[in-house]
């Protein structure tokens, strides 16, 4: 039987088998496989057949591989957020629209305090130049820095001890959430805020005879065609007053339907409103949108005589006939 000799490796020696150590030349190729650059697949790759590595030493340890995922993770998960950056608004803060509102508020009563102020027409009394639900804006410069009432003029005032004797208003919360509400142009100020039209200012002659086509201030008679009520009189009832200085004698432009200067005629006051009582000049009508337009003196009171140019009258109170 013949036996087969191994097959020589190129230096000459035989080639390795069994447990025989290598070859030379295969000890060196693994010893290149060792030295070589770390040139480890990137993590969750497998490392190419044939690769070897040092004694002791695995693709990766375990140690290693920990650290390296918890970088990983770290990446991958976001940084907190602070609550500022969060903010919807796009690096508003909180705080800055809090500021930014409470500005706004004081702004809108400042506003509403000396400049211009909103208020809901609460009856038919002056149809068809305003009608009920009807939004004003009260123009409150009007009179400031020597301006003075006009006779033609509609005004908005607070009629407590002329037309609301000041005893009968009510007091409490109440009464405080109505005013607050009429300052907003959401009620009528708590009953005692009314808007009505000027007819005749201090030193004024104002008369209507019953029955007449036209009330007289001055003598001159006033034309009121422009804004009476279709189908109503001038007045109900006839009467002959002298508008004290520094007041107000005021009708609706619905006269059948207004309870205004004529019926406090006997009153204390007499029915005049003091001119530091008005609040302001009705100036434009905003809501309805189809009501929108200002509110503009008609043309029929420039034709009368200054105030003061009739003498005699009854004075302060007036007389009904």
């Amino acid at each position: 039987m013949s036996t087969q000799e191994p097959i020589a490796d190129r230096d000459g020696t035989a080639a390795p088998s069994g447990t025989d150590e290598p070859s030379r030349s295969a000890a060196v190729s693994g010893a290149l496989l060792t030295a070589a650059p770390d040139e480890a697949s990137a993590p969750g790759e497998a490392s190419a057949p044939g690769e070897a590595s040092t004694p002791g030493e695995g693709p990766a340890s375990s140690g290693e591989a920990s650290a390296s995922d918890e970088a990983a993770a770290s990446e991958t998960v976001p940084k907190a957020v602070s609550e500022d950056d969060a903010s919807p608004t796009g690096g508003w803060r909180l705080r800055d629209l809090a500021k930014l509102g409470a500005l706004c508020v004081l702004v809108l009563l400042l506003l509403n305090a000396f400049v211009a102020q909103p208020f809901a027409v609460p009856s038919a009394s002056m149809e068809n130049t305003l009608r009920p639900g009807d939004r004003l804006i009260v123009n409150k410069l009007a009179y400031q820095f020597g301006g003075s009432v006009h006779r033609g003029d509609v005004v908005v005032f607070d009629g407590t001890d002329s037309f609301v004797p000041g005893g009968d208003n009510p007091g409490g919360i109440g009464a405080e959430l109505d005013k607050l509400a009429g300052a907003l142009g959401l009620g009528d100020g708590g009953g005692t805020v009314f808007v009505k039209r000027v007819i005749g200012v201090g030193g004024d002659r104002v008369t209507y005879r019953a029955g007449a086509d036209a009330l007289t201030v001055n003598g001159v008679r006033l034309a009121e065609s422009d804004y009476l009520f279709p189908g109503d009189a001038p007045s109900s009832v006839g009467f002959d007053i002298q508008v004290p200085p520094g007041e107000l004698f005021l009708l609706g432009d619905h006269r059948s339907a207004s309870r205004d200067s004529r019926d406090h005629l006997g009153d204390p006051g007499g029915g005049f409103v003091p001119v530091r009582k008005v609040i302001g000049r009705a100036a434009w009508v905003v809501f309805p949108l189809g009501h929108w337009r200002s509110l503009d003196r008609p043309a029929g009171f420039a034709a009368l005589a200054p105030a003061g140019a009739s003498a005699g009258g009854t004075g302060g109170r007036g007389d009904q006939g």
